[in-house]
C-alpha cells in the first residue's frame, strides 16, 4: 500500500514538475535585460517521435519567417524544446514557432522594458489585496526551470532592499504601511556572467471588510409619479454586510395593505468585495389610498441604521387643448406671419424713404469730424461739343442746383472751382482727396484724356485707401463697360443711378431719394412741394 502511494506522489511531482515549466499561453510578455525561455512540451495524448528533427523559427514582419540556431545571436540558446535568452532584448519581440516533424507550435513574444525610475517593470505585476490585521504573506519561490541555477535570492520593497530579511520571503499581520511594490530578485549565474530575474508583486492594504456600517443607496426622500389602477416597483437598495436586514414598513394600523407585496431579499456580491442588497416593494392597482402613505425601507445591522422613504404622486393626465382655442392660435399664429411678411417686404421696397427718415429724425450729420471740405467732386466729360452738350449742362448747373441750393451740400466742380494756371494732375488728386463722395456722370463719351486720371484717382482712394465712396450716374444708355477699368466694373452692380433726361425727376422723386441717400449723411434742407418738377433740358 505504501510503495503505491510513493508511486503516485512520485508521478504528480513529475508531472507537476514539467507543466510548470512549459510555455503553455500564445501571448507572453517578458522584461528586457532578464533571462527568459520558451519550452515546448507535447500533449499526453501525442506520441513522441524521438527520430523527428526539431526546429525553431522566428517570425518578422521585415524580414519574414527565418531559423534559428547556434550561430544567430549570442544570447540565444536551443536545448531541443528549450529556446533561452540570456538575456531577452527588445529586438527579440515577435513570433516564434517549434517545429517538429508535422507538429508545430507557435508564440507571440513581446518585450517590455522597465520603468525609468523603478526596478520592475508595471506591465509585469502581480497584484495582491490584503486586510490589515491579516495575514501578509510574500513568498519568493522561483520555477522550477531556473531553481537550480539560482545563487541567492533577495526581497526588496519599493526597489529598496529590505534590512533584517534572511529568507527571502515575508509574512506578518498586515498594517497600512505594508502596502506597496514587493520584488523578489532571483540572481543567476551563467557563462560566468551574472543575471537577475525579478517578480514583483503590488500590495494594497484595505480595511476590514468583515462590517461595514449599512447604508442605503440614492436620495432619503423620493417623489415616484405613478397612475391610478396601474402597478409600479420601488426598489431599495444598500450596501451592506451579509446579515443586515432589509425590509419596508407597510403596516397600517388594521393591518397590511392588500395591493403592497414585499420581495424576497437579493444579495450580491461586487469583484473588490462590496456586499449589495435590494429589496422590491410591488403595489399593484394603485388606488387613492395608496397616495396618503410614505414608504419607508430600511436597512439595520449592529453598526447602525438607514432609511429612505417613498412618496406617491399622481401623475398628472394630458388635458386636450379645446378646439376653439387651437383655431384661435392658429389664426393669430397665421397673422403673426403675414404683418411680419409685409413688414419685411416694406422695408425693403421702402428702405432708402426709412434711411433718411432716420437721418432726419435722429439729426445725424457724418461730416463734422472728418476734416474733409467738399460733400462731393463731380467727374464729367469736359469736352463743350454739341453731341454733349446736356451732359455738360447737367454736371455743372442742374446736378449743383439741386444738390447745394436744394438739399445743402457742397460739391467741387472743377471748371468752376479751380483757378486756372496750377498744376492740373496735383490739383485734381488733391480735391478728390477733400472729397467725401467721387460723384462720375457716365456716358458713351466719359473716357477722355481729361477725366481718365480723375476715373483711376477716385477709383484709387475707393478701392485701396478706403477714403471715398463713388456715386455713378448714368446720364445717357451705356450698354457696353468693358472700355472702363475694371474695378469700376466691379462697383457698377452697387451705386448706379439711372438720369431720365426726357423726364426730369421732381425733388422727392426716386432718383434723387436714391441720391441722398447715396450721398453722406447731413442735416440739409426741406424737400420742396412734391408737385415741383425741374425744367427739361433744352434739345439741341
Amino acid at each position: 500500500m505504501h510503495r503505491i502511494e510513493l508511486l503516485l506522489t512520485l508521478l504528480a511531482l513529475t508531472f507537476t514538475s514539467t507543466s510548470e515549466t512549459c510555455t503553455s499561453r500564445f501571448n507572453i510578455t517578458a522584461v528586457r535585460g532578464e533571462p527568459f525561455y520558451l519550452r515546448y512540451c507535447s500533449s499526453a495524448s501525442e506520441p513522441k517521435n524521438e527520430t523527428a528533427i526539431i526546429k525553431w523559427y522566428k517570425s518578422s514582419r521585415s524580414q519574414g519567417r527565418i531559423e534559428l540556431n547556434s550561430s544567430s545571436s549570442p544570447r540565444i540558446s536551443l536545448h531541443d524544446y528549450v529556446l533561452e535568452f540570456w538575456p531577452v532584448e527588445l529586438e527579440d519581440s515577435g513570433s516564434y514557432f517549434f517545429q517538429m516533424g508535422n507538429d508545430t507550435h507557435e508564440w507571440k513574444l513581446n518585450v517590455i522594458g522597465k520603468s525609468k525610475h523603478n526596478c520592475f517593470a508595471e506591465k509585469q505585476l502581480i497584484s495582491k489585496t490584503v486586510e490589515v490585521q491579516k495575514s501578509l504573506h510574500v513568498n519568493c519561490k522561483q520555477n522550477t526551470y531556473y531553481q537550480k541555477l539560482v545563487n541567492r535570492t533577495s526581497l526588496y520593497k519599493n526597489c529598496e532592499k529590505m534590512e533584517n530579511n534572511k529568507n527571502p520571503f515575508l509574512q506578518k499581520n498586515a498594517e497600512f504601511k505594508d502596502q506597496g511594490y514587493y520584488t523578489c530578485v532571483f540572481f543567476i549565474h551563467h557563462n560566468g556572467k551574472l543575471f537577475n530575474v525579478t517578480k514583483t508583486f503590488n500590495v494594497t492594504i484595505v480595511g476590514d471588510r468583515s462590517k461595514i456600517i449599512p447604508v442605503l443607496l440614492g436620495p432619503k426622500l423620493n417623489y415616484v409619479k405613478v397612475e391610478l389602477g396601474k402597478d409600479v416597483e420601488l426598489n431599495c437598495s444598500a450596501l451592506a454586510n451579509e446579515k443586515d436586514a432589509v425590509y419596508w414598513n407597510v403596516w397600517e394600523e388594521n393591518g397590511k395593505e392588500p395591493n403592497v407585496r414585499e420581495e424576497n431579499i437579493t444579495r450580491t456580491r461586487t469583484p473588490d468585495g462590496k456586499l449589495y442588497a435590494s429589496r422590491i416593494l410591488r403595489i399593484e392597482n394603485i388606488n387613492e389610498k395608496n397616495l396618503r402613505f410614505s414608504y419607508n425601507c430600511a436597512v439595520a445591522s449592529e453598526g447602525g441604521i438607514d432609511t429612505i422613504n417613498f412618496v406617491l404622486l399622481k401623475k398628472e393626465e394630458m388635458v386636450d387643448i379645446p378646439g376653439y382655442v387651437f383655431t384661435r392660435g392658429m389664426i393669430i399664429a397665421v397673422l403673426i406671419s403675414v404683418v411680419a411678411v409685409f413688414l419685411v417686404i416694406i422695408g425693403v421696397i421702402y428702405r432708402v424713404d426709412l434711411a433718411l427718415f432716420y437721418r432726419h429724425f435722429m439729426g445725424k450729420d457724418e461730416t463734422l469730424t472728418d476734416g474733409k471740405i467738399y460733400d462731393a467732386f463731380v467727374s464729367y466729360l469736359k469736352e463743350c461739343g454739341p453731341e454733349n452738350g446736356e451732359e455738360h449742362t447737367f454736371a455743372v448747373e442742374i446736378l449743383p442746383g439741386v444738390l447745394e441750393k436744394h438739399f445743402g451740400y457742397k460739391l467741387c466742380i472743377f471748371e468752376r472751382d479751380v483757378v486756372p494756371g496750377g498744376a492740373v494732375v496735383d490739383e485734381i488728386h488733391s480735391l478728390i482727396e477733400k472729397s467725401r463722395r467721387l460723384i462720375i456722370v457716365l456716358s458713351k463719351s466719359y473716357m477722355s484724356n481729361e477725366v481718365r486720371y480723375e476715373l483711376e484717382s477716385g477709383l484709387h482712394e475707393a478701392l485701396v485707401e478706403r477714403k471715398i465712396k463713388i456715386i455713378l450716374i448714368e446720364f445717357t444708355p451705356v450698354s457696353d463697360f468693358t472700355f472702363f477699368p475694371q474695378s469700376l466694373q466691379l462697383l457698377k452692380s452697387h451705386r448706379v443711378l439711372k438720369w431720365n433726361a426726357d423726364k426730369p425727376p421732381s425733388y422727392n422723386s426716386r432718383f434723387w431719394k436714391n441720391l441722398l441717400y447715396l450721398m453722406p449723411a447731413k442735416m440739409v434742407k426741406p424737400c420742396g412741394a412734391e408737385s415741383e418738377v425741374l425744367p427739361v433740358l433744352s434739345q439741341s
